[in-house]
């Protein structure tokens, strides 16, 4: 195309789409052709001119398609310098575009940033805030920080670390290592409030990879913030233009980008922060990251290490040193993060697998009269839980977690717990089987909470439950609590699968770092101590990845119940000895009712009914004394 029809057929819409009407005397035009008159009777025409009640905002210089974009670029600004000085010295200086109508570049030269490609031009609106913010924008580095947002020391050196890096150092984009647990979200969180005030950002998009997340950090910021413009809200249908925080899946927002129904500018956000900001996201949702030309933050507790290169390429630390650290070995020295201990458990057929030859001939024949072949059934250990669902295995796991995990108070009940599952049929099983082995807890003792499952968003739904109610007190999850879940009352963490991803693995592992607040007046009924957490690991997790963490040595608390018959049996004992009949007596009564209080269900008690059968039986009582 010649430049005319370049204008005509590419360009002009472009402009129109964006809210500009293309023609002159118009209170928003893109006014073709602007006259410049120069010194000494010379001329210069501008191609375009985003004009606002006769100032221009900025000037735009096209170029044929068979021309590259970049060949106009000091044509752009020697124009912007001449509309600035002979036409509006007392005005704005006007923002850069130059294109050939595929390729569109901006140039921020007063802003000190260099020229940036982008892929669509600003609204009206978009422009004269831009011009407000660049006359009117303060300090970031001197703001001071909101300490009951992030007061830790380390959060404060994170959103400093930031704020040089977008104001002195005049990068746009910048990465935080910080390990999870360590309140990424309450970093991101301040820096807003940071740029807010000191007028670098008035509209900001959190992004997110699932649901769970989104709503946490809305809650975040409505609490902190007090930013009741936020987005989405309940009744939202389509995508709002009148919001300050934008919280929002990656899903959701790449839908945004590619539809388009109303036209959202590539300068409508000042500042995006890419949260879980590793490489896996990036292979389909970059084109979200590329689309807006706003200051940009990826956050990730990814230790630097273990960063993919492209992370850092995308956030401009090709050097491979992002722009703050925090890792969770430093965080747990501080007092910041618990350290956990691991328990190893493994069953003979997670070791060698399941295999026909093995199978005892009752075993092989009952396959038959089911219609499978036992000469096809080769499994290895790892595969069991992603291929069918083995119940001896499982049951172990209950066992261990039941017997060897962290419990409350009461030494009876434990903490709370997630169990990562193979598959949604592995998670369905392993809550049947709890509920079978344990019934004295009215089937409320777990839940399987995934994305499959229905009611397990908003509130009262069967995450709240978990995270904000006495019970459920285990999670049966399958990737949904993987992630970014926010409950410091977690104690335990049973990784009952086999776990390949090195990001995944320490996600999960984040799932209980956090500690508890301070106040213990204030804590969780469930949980008023944590200075640690357990992982029980059944697939060699831990080894696969080279760590060596340390081993659980410690038995599970014993349980209250245990401790109230140990000390009525020792004072039955001293009773005697000290011919008490009456204490004795009264001591015998209450040993017995708690013996005869046992729930029959449950699978301790079945597993002890031979021990159990003589004890309850008058004879046993008599005979004491």
């Amino acid at each position: 195309m010649d430049e005319a029809k370049t204008r005509r057929e590419l360009i002009d819409p472009m402009l129109v789409k964006a809210g500009w009407a293309v023609g002159e005397g118009v209170q928003f035009s893109a006014w073709g052709e602007f006259e410049i008159e120069l010194p000494e009777g010379h001329h210069q025409y501008v191609d375009y001119c985003l004009m606002h009640n006769g100032k221009v905002l900025a000037v735009v210089e096209a170029k044929r398609t068979i021309r590259g974009s970049e060949q106009g670029r000091e044509q752009a600004r020697q124009y912007a310098h001449n509309v600035h000085a002979h036409c509006q010295p007392n005005g704005p200086f006007p923002f850069i575009f130059y294109t050939n109508g595929h390729d569109l570049w901006f140039w921020d030269e007063e802003g000190g940033y260099p020229p940036r490609k982008v892929f669509g031009y600003p609204t009206p609106e978009d422009l004269q805030y831009m011009i407000w913010k660049k006359e009117n924008c303060g300090s970031m580095v001197d703001t001071p920080v909101d300490k009951e947002i992030a007061g830790r020391p380390y959060q404060i050196a994170a959103i400093r670390a930031v704020t040089e890096r977008f104001e002195q150092d005049r990068f746009r984009e910048a990465l935080l290592v910080m390990a999870t647990g360590s309140g990424k979200t309450r970093v991101a969180t301040a820096l807003v409030d940071v740029m807010q005030q000191a007028k670098w950002a008035k509209r900001i998009l959190f992004l997110v990879d699932r649901r769970a997340l989104r709503d946490q950090a809305l809650s975040a910021y409505k609490e902190h913030l007090n930013e009741p413009s936020t987005y989405p809200k309940p009744g939202d249908q389509e995508f709002p233009l009148d919001r300050r925080v934008y919280v929002q899946t990656y899903h959701t927002m790449l839908g945004v980008v590619q539809k388009q129904k109303e036209y959202v500018s590539p300068f409508f956000f000042d500042l995006i922060i890419a949260d879980e900001a590793h490489r896996s996201l990036f292979h389909v949702f970059k084109e979200i990251i590329d689309y807006f030309d706003a200051l940009k933050l990826g956050l990730t507790a990814t230790p630097k290490d273990k960063v993919h290169a492209s992370s850092y390429a995308l956030f401009s630390c090709e050097n491979g040193m992002p722009t703050y650290e925090y890792s969770y070995d430093k965080a747990v020295e501080d007092g910041f993060l618990n350290d956990f201990e691991v328990l190893k458990v493994r069953t003979g057929v997670q070791i060698e697998g399941l295999h026909g030859e093995d199978m005892t001939e009752e075993q092989r024949e009952q396959l038959i009269l089911d219609g499978i072949d036992p000469d096809e059934i080769n499994y290895e250990g790892k595969d069991l839980e992603r291929i069918f669902t083995n119940k001896d295995t499982n049951r172990k796991i209950l066992l261990e977690l039941m017997e060897q995990g962290i419990m409350d108070e009461s030494g009876t009940t434990p903490g709370k717990t997630i169990v990562f599952c193979a598959t949604q049929n592995h998670a369905e099983a392993m809550k049947q089987l709890l509920d079978k082995m344990y019934p004295q807890f009215g089937g409320r003792l777990g839940e399987v909470i995934t994305s499959k499952m229905e009611r397990v968003h908003g509130k009262g739904g069967l995450l709240d439950q978990f995270k904000n109610e006495d019970f459920p007190r285990i999670a049966f999850s399958v990737d949904m609590l993987d992630t970014g879940i926010d409950i410091p009352e977690v104690v335990n963490l049973v990784f009952a699968k086999p776990i390949r991803s090195w990001i995944k693995f320490w996600q999960m592992i984040g799932r209980g770092t956090r500690i508890l607040v301070e106040d213990r007046a204030a804590r969780r009924p469930w949980c008023k101590d944590k200075d640690r957490f357990l992982i029980i690991d059944c697939y060699e997790n831990f080894e696969y990845f080279g760590e060596n963490p340390t081993a659980s040595t410690d038995k599970a608390s014993i349980p209250m119940p245990v401790r109230l018959f140990k000390a009525r049996l020792n004072r039955l004992v001293a009773s005697l000895g000290a011919v008490d009949a009456a204490t004795a007596s009264l001591m015998r009564d209450q040993l017995r009712a708690q013996v005869d209080a046992l729930p029959e269900n449950s699978v301790v008690v079945k597993d002890n009914a031979s021990v159990l059968y003589p004890i309850k039986q008058d004879t046993f009582w008599e005979g004491l004394f």
